[in-house]
């Protein structure tokens, strides 16, 4: 077995072994979810969106084989969060009139597939805004407090692990594509922008009472199998090195508001995951962590297809997820996130006390 795999499993078993001791102090009580599509458990199949993964071939490694939102062939990072902190295997969406809030006392995503941090990018598919998002967050803390009372919902929302999974649709379907904001703001305006909205974002939920929070970077852009597809004139399968750039610019930013907030708000524990760098060499070099595929989806040709086109092109997608990187042109597969969660959950915070 490759070695960086055999890595990856050990890290993740000894996340399962200490995380729930070393940030935030004491057992987790729950994991709750901010974000897009990499955090959408749900959410989307209760609003009035095209943004959405609940049908085949998404979800036919869940267990059941059920279709639930998710874009994968199953579980996301947040899932496997939960269930290294012992916590149940699949975290719920709040929408779901399914769960109630008993079910969610113990983990709860609030993330829209096609949301941003910047609020227009969530109106371009009608996805839920991060503003939306955080207004739920608030009913949840009050309905929280109607069913366990005042002392244990308070217990929850400070010993809770946060995760923000969001920031990629902000470029690719919004920036990059419409030329809106393009018209409004320079490349380093529009970042400086948006690492603003994720402070108010991250203030807003720490005043509510949250302490220690995971802020995922976002992932090489221009190494998508969507974006290689589209990386014209330069041959198909070439990084598109731009998205890349913009990328890391943006990681670079979203790096420095960890620090300072760790400064700046009381008790918090904030620590950036870097996704980037893990997912670069998963791409790099997908041998060295078990994949045999990279470049491609799973789903249909594998090059454009996610969402809606994913169930056009069935019978042309993989047998086995598990031997690609990507699921759909743009989202990983249930694999590839496993890997990512232990990275999610080794993430350490950058506080420093005087």
């Amino acid at each position: 077995m490759p070695a960086l795999f055999v890595l990856a499993q050990v890290v993740l078993a000894a996340a399962r072994r200490g995380a729930a001791a070393a940030d935030p102090p004491g057992r987790v009580p729950a994991v709750i979810v901010f974000g897009d599509s990499t955090a959408d458990t749900g959410n989307n199949n209760f609003i009035q969106t095209m943004a959405r993964g609940n049908h085949p071939p998404y979800g036919r490694d869940f267990a059941g084989g059920v279709a639930t939102g998710r874009f994968s062939n199953g579980r996301l990072p947040a899932d496997f969060v939960s269930e290294a902190l012992g916590l149940p295997r699949s975290v719920p969406a709040y929408l779901d009139p399914g769960h109630t809030i008993h079910h969610l006392a113990t983990g709860v995503s609030f993330a829209s597939a096609g949301a941003g941090l910047d609020n227009m990018t969530a109106q371009i598919p009608s996805a839920m805004t991060l503003s939306e998002q955080i207004d739920h967050f608030r009913r949840y803390r009050a309905r929280l407090r109607r069913a366990k009372g005042q002392a244990a919902a308070h217990h929850i929302m400070s010993h809770a692990l946060y995760i923000f999974s969001i920031g990629a649709s902000d470029f690719l379907q919004n920036y990059l594509v419409f030329p809106a904001r393009g018209y409004r703001y320079t490349l380093p305006e529009y970042e400086v922008y948006l690492v603003g909205v994720a402070e108010a974002a991250l203030r807003a939920v720490h005043g509510l009472g949250a302490r220690a929070f995971r802020v995922v970077g976002l992932p090489p852009l221009g190494c998508l199998p969507l974006e290689r597809a589209m990386n014209l004139p330069r041959p198909t399968g070439e990084c598109n090195e731009v998205y890349n750039v913009v990328a890391r610019s943006f990681n670079s930013r979203l790096r420095g508001l960890v620090a300072k907030l760790n400064w700046e708000l009381p008790g918090v524990r904030l620590a950036y995951v870097d996704q980037y760098g893990l997912m670069s060499a998963m791409i790099a070099k997908p041998w060295e962590y078990g994949f045999e595929n990279s470049v491609q989806g799973c789903c249909g040709t594998g090059y454009v297809e996610t969402g809606v086109l994913c169930s056009l092109d069935s019978a042309l997608t993989c047998d086995n997820a598990d031997k690609y990187v990507f699921f759909d042109a743009v989202h990983p597969s249930e694999r590839a996130y496993k890997i990512i969660a232990g990275v999610i959950l080794n993430a350490t915070s950058t506080r420093r006390f005087p």
